[in-house]
């Protein structure tokens, strides 16, 4: 709608109608309404009161409404759990780029590692922190030359043990730490084997009690409850509960006179084997 200048001229200011720039239509200037529809149609449009042809009084916010806050629930206790287990060992890595002395032979009974090279002859420096840092790994071939060589290197190695020692805390500490049992089960029958393999080495693992035993707090009361009836597993000693034990007692009888003050220490429930 458009009216005559001398119209527009003769109506006051206030009144005067606004021309909009993109639809070309007069809009009254005190509402924003066209002028030529009707404002009753307008008014019905209860559902949307910011329209854009709302006749005004409308408000909008763009604050984000309140969400109804959820009860906090009290933390569960994770020592228990499975913590990650990562396939980066060294024993993998150097053994698929050919850079251990060993081999599987694949025999009808049961494989064993054979090695290229005499054991006594192996820089134990370099090669048992590797086999015991696959002492984590799950997975096959890997596990099977972690676990064998470890055994193997522990039953040849002699005096040439007992040097290593420090550098084997990391590799024990990190696959106790996985807290998977079956890592954990193998784990301490190589702590065992590793105590009764030479002289002096129950002592030198007294002041790296810190780093092995944390672990073995947690699990010590982990003992399967059958009653009155047999396991027929016992032979396999994968009883986490009972190998803790065993290997406690081990490190106490090899470990000298200050291992049961360590022990007791780090695990508050052990009674000594040899004072009692």
């Amino acid at each position: 709608m458009s009216l005559p200048n001398a119209a527009l001229e003769a109506t006051p200011i206030f009144t005067r109608p606004l021309i909009c720039l993109f639809t070309r239509k007069a809009r009254c200037a005190t509402h924003s309404f066209p002028l030529a529809s009707h404002p009753k149609k307008i008014f019905k449009k209860k559902n949307h009161p910011a329209h854009e042809l709302a006749p005004g009084g409308a408000t909008t916010s763009l604050a984000k409404g309140v969400k109804e806050r959820q009860p906090v629930k009290a933390p569960k206790a994770g020592s228990l759990f499975v913590r990650d287990n990562p396939p980066n060992t060294e024993l993998r890595r150097f053994y698929e780029r050919g850079d251990l002395p060993v081999s599987i032979e694949h025999r009808g009974v049961g494989n064993r590692i054979q090695w290229k090279v005499e054991i006594e002859k192996l820089d134990f420096h370099h090669y048992l922190p590797i086999f015991f840092d696959g002492l984590r790994e799950k997975e096959e071939p890997y596990r099977f030359l972690a676990v064998e060589g470890v055994f193997d290197m522990l039953q040849h190695g002699g005096q040439k043990i007992l040097p290593v020692i420090p550098q084997l805390i990391i590799p024990l500490k990190t696959a106790l730490n996985t807290r998977d049992p079956s890592v954990i089960a193998i784990t301490l029958k190589v702590l065992q084997q590793l105590v009764v393999s030479g002289e002096l080495i129950g002592e030198a693992l007294v002041p790296y009690y810190r780093q092995i035993l944390p672990v073995l707090n947690i699990f010590k009361s982990k003992n399967v409850n059958i009653g009155d009836s047999i396991s027929y597993s016992q032979r396999k000693r994968m009883n986490i509960g009972d190998l803790i034990q065993e290997t406690l007692e081990l490190l106490e009888g090899h470990g000298g006179e200050d291992a049961f003050i360590n022990i007791k220490y780090m695990i508050p429930t052990y009674e000594s084997c040899v004072l009692n």
